[in-house]
């Protein structure tokens, strides 16, 4: 019954095209032949492809294809369109696997002969390489080579005709590159390189919807364990060997390092010499803080003070201070944190730190009066604070200070005849010079 259907809808088909056949002799008919009565033919062809996928058979429908492709495959793009269904149902209905290859095999050369005569604009390639490689993943994602090279032609022509697809395409890409890595069909340094190279295609990116694409990449790539530190420093251990001051080649190192929270010697050696040739307030900034979890004080001190070189901004350079003062005091070097206290409240009188580290440096100072300045400094550090923690560390301090007061019956202030209330300055370690007044335990 459905080949009764079939043909009638044919000879109806037939009788139509004869009837207007005097129309197809103009040039919009050029495509489908060169004479009127080849281009009859070649679009009644296609009429019969189309019935057949409607009919659902799609041997037949694969005759038609490819005798439109044989004849006029210029012809129009629906007929590449009408194919690739063709041969996703034949896939489908295949009893082995040597018809499901011969299925597959057939859609690329429709992906193939569509980009060959209706790929010519940037975004026509864009649409069917993207095409081609999903259909890739779907039907044959064992062959992971093949798969690889598929989705990095459909990026490659996703940038150049701005699909918008592209981020959704990256993904699909990154997530079957992570899973080769799991499954050791590639080494680290492929999956490192591939994220190092489509990271900068999100630049600029803004999710749409519910999908974050960028989001999604990331924690592919943090979550695949390919970029460990030890897989990292392999790497670049190599890469850098023949010329350890590849700029190019310590910036990615310094990139994904850090952002793996390496700590190893190497990582800090390249993230130097990256300094070096392109120094700035960050990674200065990093480098100090770096040193500093490390307990390397010196160092951090040093990249400290390069980073308040350059930067300009007051409130920078208020926190680049304070971490300055406190590696200053870690370091016992009471003249320079008192010092760099001293700045610090000159930019900002109302900066409690500045009175934290001053009120550690007085209590340095190696006399008893000098407890009086660090007790009322550090009382001035606690009312400054907002944050109850730093609050409390004051208040516990500046307790203990007074605790350190001089005793009433102290030989030295009896003499000199010293009493309670009175104004005094004193004269030893950080704290000389500083008027305060006397208190007694």
């Amino acid at each position: 019954m459905k080949k009764m259907k079939f043909l009638l809808s044919a000879a109806l088909a037939l009788t139509g095209f004869v009837a207007v056949a005097q129309d197809l002799s103009g040039e919009a008919y050029a495509m489908w032949g060169e004479t009127v009565e080849e281009r009859q033919e070649n679009i009644l062809k296609n009429s019969f492809l189309k019935e057949s996928l409607q009919n659902r058979d799609y041997n037949a429908a694969a005759g038609f294809f490819n005798e439109l492709v044989a004849k006029v495959p210029s012809a129009a793009e629906s007929i590449y369109q009408r194919g690739e269904q063709i041969y996703i149902n034949k896939f489908s209905r295949a009893k082995t696997r040597a018809e499901q290859v011969q299925a597959f095999d057939s859609m690329m050369v429709v992906y193939d002969l569509r980009l060959q005569y209706f790929g010519q604009t940037p975004e026509s390639k864009a649409k069917i390489l993207d095409r081609r490689a999903r259909q890739y993943a779907k039907f044959n994602k064992k062959d992971r080579e093949g798969l690889r090279e598929a989705f990095q032609e459909a990026i490659a022509a996703d940038v150049e005709g701005s699909n918008p697809d592209l981020y959704e395409t990256i993904v699909h890409y990154f997530k079957g590159l992570c899973e080769d890595y799991e499954n050791d069909e590639v080494y680290p340094d492929v999956v490192i390189a591939e994220y190092d190279r489509l990271s900068p295609l999100f630049d600029g990116y803004t999710p749409s919807g519910d999908a974050d694409f960028r989001s999604q990449f990331e924690t592919l790539f943090g979550t695949s364990g390919v970029a460990s530190c030890e897989n990292l420093e392999t790497l670049f251990a190599k890469k850098l060997a023949g010329n350890p001051d590849d700029l190019d080649v310590l910036n990615q190192a310094v990139a994904l390092m850090s952002r793996a929270n390496c700590t190893s010697d190497f990582f800090f050696e390249v993230t130097e010499r990256q300094y070096k040739q392109a120094p700035s307030a960050n990674t200065a900034i990093y480098l100090a803080q770096a040193f500093q979890d490390k307990g390397d004080f010196a160092k951090a001190t040093d990249y400290l003070r390069e980073a308040l070189k350059v930067e300009t901004d007051e409130r920078s350079r208020e926190n680049l201070l304070v971490q300055l003062g406190m590696v200053e005091l870690a370091q016992s070097h009471v003249s320079a944190a008192r010092d760099v206290a001293n700045e610090l409240r000159e930019i900002n009188a109302e900066n409690g730190y500045s009175y934290f580290i001053l009120a550690q440096c007085y209590a340095a100072a190696g006399c008893q009066e000098a407890f009086w300045a660090a007790y009322d400094t550090m009382k001035q550090a606690e009312e400054r604070f907002d944050d109850a923690d730093l609050k409390d560390k004051a208040r516990s301090l500046a307790v203990a200070y007074a605790g350190r007061w001089p005793q009433a019956n102290d030989e030295k202030f009896f003499m000199e005849g010293i009493t309670a209330g009175s104004t005094y300055t004193i004269t030893c370690g950080a704290a000389s010079g500083v008027r305060t007044t006397v208190r007694f335990r």
